[in-house]
């Protein structure tokens, strides 16, 4: 019961089919067939995307993202964001893992905004296109009055996730794992398993609420030290 909550959009999806089946078959083998298509495409992309996203991840050190893409970036990071989306290829939604990353290293709501908008109607490849079949002018004052509306988008997005940026500042947990990237090594478990414990081959926080107050000085350099040896980098020590 816990595994149908846990998955209970794909339940109502397996069930939409189910009736279909029943009473509009023909629309169910269809609509079947797209979906294997696009979860084939899914397969053949997503890996890729992965790789990419734990290079970012590992490889590119978070100061350099906060200075190139954070919040102080000023037009520098949007033209470079714009300039990252523009080049980018596939599909839209490989572009989503690769935007959690950036922001959750440093980069800001309204760049994360622009690498998605233009990922999404202004790329290379998509202004070659239309620059063929619609010309060249047409395809310019198109692309001139998406980017201006991306930046509005941008800016409203920026100011408004301030409010709720400072109340997760507020309340946020001072050691964190993401699980998403977690290679379920065992390391931080062994080393410190009165703070950390394994679960469903994921690494996680026994108290959420930890304060590093309450760690003495010599536990807390060690928690910082198991951190820094992780090998996909998913421990944040906050403070």
């Amino acid at each position: 019961m816990k595994r149908i909550l846990k998955n209970k959009l794909m339940v109502i999806i397996v069930m939409i089919y189910g009736v279909l089946m029943i009473f509009k078959s023909e629309m169910a083998y269809s609509a079947l067939g797209n979906s294997t298509y696009y979860l084939i495409e899914m397969a053949q992309i997503l890996p890729v995307i992965f790789m990419l996203t734990v290079a970012i991840d590992v490889l590119i050190p978070k100061e350099w993202i906060v200075k190139r893409l954070g919040n102080q970036s000023g037009m520098s990071g949007a033209a470079l964001a714009l300039a990252f989306g523009s080049l980018s290829a596939g599909p839209i939604y490989a572009a989503f893992p690769i935007a959690k990353t950036l922001h959750k290293k440093g980069a800001s709501v309204g760049n994360v905004v622009i690498i998605l908008s233009a990922w999404a109607v202004i790329k290379v490849p998509m202004l070659a296109n239309e620059a063929k079949f619609l010309g060249p002018d047409f395809m310019a004052v198109r692309w001139l009055l998406t980017v201006v509306f991306i930046f509005v988008i941008a800016l409203i997005m920026e100011k408004s996730h301030i409010k709720v940026k400072s109340e997760v500042e507020i309340t946020r947990e001072d050691v964190v794992i993401r699980q998403d990237y977690c290679v379920g090594c065992t390391a931080c478990a062994k080393a410190l398993p009165e703070i950390f414990m394994m679960k469903e081959g994921k690494a996680y926080v026994i108290n959420p609420d930890l304060k590093l107050t309450a760690l003495d000085d010599r536990k807390k350099e060690y928690l910082i030290t198991v951190a820094d040896k992780c090998p996909s980098k998913v421990i944040e020590v906050n403070g």
